[in-house]
């Protein structure tokens, strides 16, 4: 057998970049080719040059790359300088300190904006009140703030001071938030009364003390409370509003120069063992690429309006919503609520009354509009007006061709280029995605590495694989904004990232494939989410994206497998139809013999699912993320012992549990 993932989706459609958008590009095609020359001849120097000309350092970095004891690789190590001070101070008497920084839309649709001038007064003053409490560099605080302009302030504060902040999505329940205080050490945790979510209120302030409860959290000395609601909360001796932190502070907070690797935070992302892994990011390598990306992926102009839809509990919040828009001197939008409520063309509404021109978003936000376009024709897109836009972005998970198609069409006019761009919280960055200026598009690929970024398609022995055929998705070599290490756990960063068979390539954990065609890149899904059908390794992506392409039908769709003892692995479909559900057994059946067989003309009938089931929606954490390991527990008939409370919809989980 075969130890390749077999790639059995071909995508022939082309949409090469207008040449209105190439002739303004940041990065052009010459560029391009430029740039990739350069770092295959000078792979340190490469990022190095960038590091110099991109950056405020406040002493300048001798050393590029130390590479002595891999993988635990350092990049401008001799270096110092400051996060926040490269997102606020450097535009302070230009042009971009009176420019709007923040457009903050709440829940119930009042908007606030705030320039680079006040952000910066913000951030001193609060900073300013930390300082006060005791809070230097090297410390270790948990923010645990909805989407606000406060949970801004709070994690450009704790940069400007050298304290080094976990962020926990306020979807995250009290066991997970005492998780991470514990496995962090923190001894500051900032938090709202509550947060806003589709005209619901969420207590955040209760779960921190249930959190304390549980034990383990006695290095905390302070909880900041946020009085987003103004709820009735306890206070107990630890606890301090927000208000009297930053009340009567300096406008002026000198930041502390950190070394280039001073952590600038530990972000948790969940592990296979169950034990989230706190991810640690690098101060100067993680900012350079924040940075450049915004300019090289997003082709980020002075005059753009951007919008990243991500919460800044999600490292895609942390990069294009906290540091790389501030860091280019761009003005943003941030949104606190769901993109469904009160209407499903909230997001739509939003592009048309504040102009934005770059959007970013989740495919799981895109499959879910496609249906609430349909289901709720008056909040169709075509209902507003989208004229502003000039750019779209995806990210998360790969966007199936048809989801991508829909985008283009009907969001993007048939005019702006989609950025689909695969990266993770490890990464710190893109890593292989379209430059908007030069990539003709793929549906449904990433395309090709950026400049600087080796990637590749290997076997378990660690050989290139050839274009065509699946395999493990690779980098060989180190670029400064990786994940330095697992928080406390040296040893699992080396297992988890740099498996020895690997010959010192880093393990993104993603299938993937080459097409023939143009060497384009096209990850497959994730590597444990290969299932091997009588001998055959097919990725579950694929199998959801024929699923999906199946327009008339299917809204959304995941795919799992579950032992059989006749083909190894079974493939388990979870549907979400554009119409009604099947209630009765007849008509549900007849409907999976009709997916089926559509799956067997799309791929083949190796690909048919083995059981279908039909949801009103997918198990979702409030981030918009599929919990795959869930439908997994349900596919296999075993009683779910995870945590759910960070679902969106825990209720969901009943409905799917019911076989054909």
């Amino acid at each position: 057998m075969s130890a390749a993932i077999e790639s059995v989706l071909v995508e022939n459609r082309v949409f090469p970049p207008p040449a209105s958008f190439t002739a303004q590009a940041n990065v052009k095609p010459a560029d391009f080719e430029a740039m990739k020359a350069k770092a295959a001849a000078d792979h340190a120097g490469f990022w190095a040059d960038l590091a110099r000309e991109t950056l405020i350092w406040s002493k300048p970095f001798t050393k590029a790359l130390n590479d002595s004891n891999p993988p635990f690789f350092k990049w401008f190590e001799d270096g110092e300088l400051n996060a926040s001070y490269n997102c606020l101070d450097r535009h302070l008497g230009t042009p971009v300190e009176e420019k709007t920084a923040i457009i903050f839309e709440a829940d119930d649709g009042q908007v606030t904006t705030i320039t680079y001038r006040e952000l910066h007064r913000r951030v001193c003053r609060f900073a300013n009140g930390l300082k006060a409490l005791g809070y230097k560099k090297g410390d270790r605080a948990i923010i645990y703030l909805p989407m606000s302009i406060e949970a801004v302030v709070a994690m450009q504060a704790c940069a400007r001071l050298g304290v080094t902040h976990s962020v926990v999505f306020g979807g995250f329940s009290a066991k997970s938030l005492q998780e991470r205080i514990v496995d962090v050490g923190a001894t500051l945790v900032i938090a709202a009364d509550e947060q806003m979510r589709g005209g619901k209120a969420l207590p955040l302030k209760p779960a921190v003390d249930e959190a304390y409860a549980m034990g383990g959290c006695e290095a905390v000395r302070h909880t900041i409370v946020y009085k987003r609601t103004g709820a009735s909360v306890a206070y107990g001796p630890k606890d301090i509003d927000w208000a009297q932190v930053e009340g009567g502070r300096s406008d002026d907070c000198p930041a502390v120069m950190v070394e280039a690797e001073h952590p600038l935070f530990v972000l948790y992302t969940s592990g296979s063992t169950g034990k989230p892994k706190g991810v640690q990011h690098s101060t100067g390598g993680y900012l350079l690429h924040a940075m450049l990306t915004m300019r090289w992926t997003f082709d980020i102009k002075p005059e753009d309006v951007f919008w990243c839809t991500a919460d800044v509990g999600w490292v895609t919040g942390h990069t294009y919503v906290c540091y790389g828009p501030l860091a280019t001197g761009t003005t943003e939008i941030i949104f606190e609520g769901v993109p469904t409520w009160p209407n499903p063309g909230r997001f739509w509404e939003m592009i048309q009354r504040h102009k934005c021109t770059i959007f970013y978003t989740a495919p799981t936000a895109i499959r879910s509009l496609i249906k609430a376009a349909e289901t709720s024709p008056a909040h169709a897109p075509d209902k507003y007006d989208l004229s502003s836009l000039r750019l779209l972005g995806s990210v998360g998970e790969p966007i199936n061709p048809e989801a991508w198609m829909w985008y283009h069409k009907h969001i993007g006019g048939e005019r702006c280029p989609i950025v689909d761009t695969f990266w993770q919280t490890e990464t710190g960055g893109h890593m292989i995605t379209p430059l908007p200026g030069v990539t003709p598009l793929v549906p449904g690929s990433c395309t090709l590495p950026l400049p600087g970024i080796e990637a590749a398609i290997v076997d378990e022995t660690a050989n290139d694989v050839p274009n065509g055929s699946g395999g493990m998705l690779v980098i060989k070599k180190p670029w400064p904004s990786m994940i330095r290490t697992i928080w406390g756990d040296p040893e699992r960063f080396k297992k988890a990232y740099f498996p020895e068979e690997l010959k010192g390539y880093y393990l993104a954990g993603d299938g993937a494939v080459r097409d023939t065609a143009h060497g384009y890149f096209r990850i497959t899904g994730r590597i444990d989410d290969v299932l091997n059908v009588s001998g055959h390794r097919l990725g579950t992506m694929e199998i959801e994206s024929a699923l999906v392409a199946n327009s008339a039908l299917v809204a959304e769709a995941a795919v799992v497998g579950r032992p059989d003892d006749t083909t190894g692995e079974a493939i388990v479909a979870f549907v979400v139809l554009k119409g009604q559900r099947p209630t009765d057994k007849d008509s549900a059946a007849k409907l999976a013999k009709e997916l089926r067989d559509w799956v067997g003309k799309e791929i083949g009938p190796i690909a048919k699912p083995k059981d279908i089931r039909f949801g009103d929606n997918l198990p979702k954490t409030r981030s918009g993320k599929i919990m795959r390991r869930l439908l997994r527990s349900i596919a296999k008939g075993e009683e779910i012992k995870q945590d759910v409370s960070t679902l969106e919809n825990p209720a969901i989980l009943e409905q799917l549990k019911q076989s054909l």
